[in-house]
């Protein structure tokens, strides 16, 4: 009998223990694809799980392309706006990358994993780069005011994904990166308007 899965009664709230050392089955997400020793436990099914994570890896390879993006335009904004611009890029950039690292444990928590190097990054994004060699700084504002509104967008995506599963945790984690991102369209959004002109 050793070693044998046995059930055990409803009272113990536990199922399929295997004797002698009664150690439960938890249900695992990806227990197929990943290492045992990173499988995390998880009470969501192994589906939701493999959907929310597909689903914040691509944010954040996203964060990461920003963060790079924004950084770029920090290094090379030139013009009479040139202190203004290069520190709001800067004060962006940093929040921006302080995402990326709440996103990729989230992905853990959940069980699944998260990236891994350069190139999965830009496997997954869907932020395009900028390696023009002179961005005016106006387009830069611009761009990057369309790139947030588009993550902005995305994150709703997978929040509405973290609801239907009723994963509570990766919900209330993506509402404070909306309302930050939120923040930085409206920043650069003013950032960019012509004097006298309140037009988009």
């Amino acid at each position: 009998m050793v070693g044998q899965s046995i059930p055990l009664s409803a009272e113990s709230g536990s199922q399929n223990c295997r004797l002698p050392t009664r150690r439960c089955i938890v249900s695992k997400a990806n227990s197929d694809k990943i290492s045992p020793a990173l499988d995390t436990p998880t009470d969501l099914p192994r589906a939701a799980v493999e959907k929310i994570s597909a689903s914040l890896n691509t944010l954040l390879a996203d964060a990461f392309a920003l963060y790079v993006k924004t950084k770029n335009f920090h290094w090379h904004v030139s013009g009479r706006h040139f202190r203004g611009y290069h520190l709001m890029f800067d004060q962006q950039s940093d929040a921006i990358f302080a995402t990326t690292d709440q996103l990729a444990e989230r992905v853990r928590k959940l069980g699944g994993t998260t990236l891994r190097s350069i190139s999965q990054i830009g496997n997954l994004q869907t932020i395009k780069d900028n390696n023009e060699s002179y961005v005016p700084p106006r387009e830069m504002l611009r761009e990057l005011m369309e790139d947030n509104k588009y993550m902005a967008a995305a994150m709703r995506k997978a929040h509405k994904l973290a609801d239907d599963h009723e994963d509570s945790g990766t919900a209330g984690l993506l509402e404070t990166f909306i309302d930050q991102t939120e923040r930085r369209t409206w920043f650069l959004f003013e950032a960019s308007r012509q004097e006298g002109d309140n037009e988009a």
